[in-house]
């Protein structure tokens, strides 16, 4: 078995990169990039082959890629004027990488997503920046599927879309210490589309801050679906004019749900020391399917209206729960 091997990306350069494939499984037992100069893609115009991503990393175990200095920049300004339905790249995607660690990477302007990670156990990333302008359409900071043991902390996300997006096939997800916004906050799903069966659980997002997103802690589920999505908590959390601080939608993407469909059920969902405000005044939507959503505790939110003088409120049907000292005023379901 061969030793570590190391590609180097150096500081002081701009690298024009087509799209790029790197496919293992690598004889090394363990792989580096160390990452300090600027890759940047061809723009829209100019793009040869496959629209699905740009730089795609597959059966890849064991990278450690450290990006101290060095940025992603994905050009999406000459994609989303142009684009804005069409399919546009990922600008990187991690495919059946397990034990990956991704440290200090910076990425900018991706035409859609910045990082997909898919198919992968027990990845880190930590000190990792994304922007994009707050318009920018579809530009996700961190797209999860299928995959487990995964952590992000101390990082920044700042995009169109959601910060992170945990779709199904996801367990024991950590996110901690990230600051989210402009974006669309922290989303669980959207799961069950088409009927489809999805399962998230072991979700834990501790110690963030949603600044001036359109959501804060959401789960998302397409009526018509099934599976579940449970053991989720968002702990310590605090809101700076995010306009639905904490939202359950099981009619997302429909707006006549039919009583009698199946829903993927939403259980076991803690939502614990919340603090600050929200830009509407209806700061708690909890829109659960008629077959209910349940063990669903608030504890310790304290959630008031940016606008002086409105108090916040709450709406919800069908959930069931414990409340303890929370503001607004919920009475859940037993």
């Amino acid at each position: 078995m061969a030793g570590p091997s190391t590609l180097v990306i150096p500081s002081g350069k701009i690298f024009f990169v087509k799209r790029l494939e790197l496919n293992g499984p690598c004889k090394a037992q363990s792989v580096g990039i160390q990452f300090a100069g600027k890759i940047v893609p061809p723009t829209m115009d100019t793009w040869v082959g496959d629209r699905g991503s740009w730089i795609v990393i597959s059966d890849v175990n064991n990278l450690t890629i450290d990006a101290k200095g060095g940025i992603i920049d994905g050009n999406g300004s000459s994609w989303w004027e142009k684009c804005r339905s069409c399919r546009r790249p990922t600008s990187l995607r991690f495919h059946n990488c397990n034990g990956l660690v991704v440290n200090s990477l910076s990425m900018t302007n991706s035409p859609g997503a910045h990082i997909s990670v898919n198919g992968c156990n027990g990845a880190k990333f930590s000190g990792v920046s994304i922007t994009a302008p707050e318009h920018s359409p579809n530009t996700d900071g961190f797209d999860i599927a299928v995959s487990k043991y995964i952590t992000i902390k101390d990082s920044t996300i700042a995009t169109g879309d959601d910060c992170i997006a945990i779709n199904g096939g996801c367990s024991n997800i950590n996110a901690t210490r990230l600051f989210c916004g402009p974006g669309h906050g922290i989303s669980i799903g959207s799961l069950g589309k088409n009927g489809s069966h999805e399962i998230v659980e072991e979700i834990y997002v501790n110690n963030c801050s949603f600044i001036g997103t359109t959501n804060g802690a959401r789960i998302k589920t397409w009526p018509g679906g099934s599976g579940y999505a449970r053991k989720i908590t968002f702990d310590q959390i605090i809101l700076k004019n995010a306009q639905n601080p904490i939202i359950i939608d099981q009619n997302y993407g429909v707006k006549q749900p039919s009583a009698s469909e199946q829903a993927v059920m939403v259980s076991e969902v803690t939502y614990r020391g919340f603090v600050g405000t929200s830009a509407r005044d209806l700061a708690i939507v909890l829109k659960c399917s008629t077959l209910g959503c349940f063990n669903i505790t608030f504890d310790n939110v304290h959630i008031v209206s940016s606008q002086p003088g409105k108090p916040a409120y709450a709406s919800y049907n069908n959930t069931h729960g414990t409340v303890i000292n929370t503001v607004p005023k919920i009475s859940l379901l037993k």
